[in-house]
């Protein structure tokens, strides 16, 4: 089965177990989202991701230039390790890692998360890969994926549980929409996406396309 598959059976149930209040406030919410013109400032496939430097689970710097260096980067946003969707996703690309990297290409996921956050997300997923925090969404910021959770919604966020001043040490309520870059040595987008839909991602099998696609071209 499909990751794409799974996400949607993940949002039916999820569904089914919401309040109708909760509903209608994050259906009227994700509207305003889609509306709003994001998408149209993201990176586009052709265009150059800017260099950048962030911190991993081990509070180590990682550089998009230096893993550039050694082939293709699959640089995956996520909104945090409190999503269930997102959780879905860590989890279906630890599963093709091994054929990313068979393709000599290196997999990233960044969430604005602090790395002990990111430390948990992935220990709680067995991630393998670099997991990396995004201090106030600088660089989701750079590449155009940044919005501000709506007021509204923010109870409903609480009422799940979810604590994101706690989750991302800031109080600006700031979130990525969920993006993955398949980038070429070269720095250019070879494949983009990127949705306002919180439980739509890249199935794993277009990454694994779009790899092959850089190894024959090279």
């Amino acid at each position: 089965m499909s990751l794409t598959q799974d996400l949607a059976d993940l949002l039916a149930q999820n569904r089914a177990k919401q309040p109708k209040e909760a509903k209608v406030i994050m259906a009227k919410t994700d509207r305003e989202l889609a509306e709003s013109g994001i998408i149209d400032r993201t990176l586009k496939e052709g265009e150059t991701v800017p260099n950048f430097t962030l911190a991993n689970v081990k509070n180590q710097s990682v550089a998009l230039q230096d893993l550039l260096k050694k082939g293709a980067v699959v640089l995956s946003f996520y909104r945090g390790g409190w999503c269930p969707y997102c959780n879905m996703e860590l989890r279906g690309l630890q599963k093709v890692l091994p054929e990313i990297q068979a393709l000599d290409a290196t997999l990233v996921a960044v969430s604005p998360e602090t790395p002990d956050n990111s430390l948990s997300t992935a220990e709680k997923n067995e991630l393998t890969f670099e997991v990396l925090s995004d201090e106030s969404n600088k660089i989701a910021r750079e590449l155009g994926l940044v919005f501000t959770v709506p007021e509204e919604l923010r109870p409903v966020y609480e009422s799940f549980g979810i604590d994101l001043p706690a989750r991302n040490g800031d109080t600006t309520f700031e979130l990525p929409i969920p993006a993955t870059y398949v980038i070429a040595p070269d720095g250019t987008i070879v494949h983009a996406f990127a949705n306002t839909d919180y439980t739509k991602r890249l199935d794993p099998e277009d990454i694994i396309a779009a790899l092959k696609k850089i190894t024959v071209a090279v």
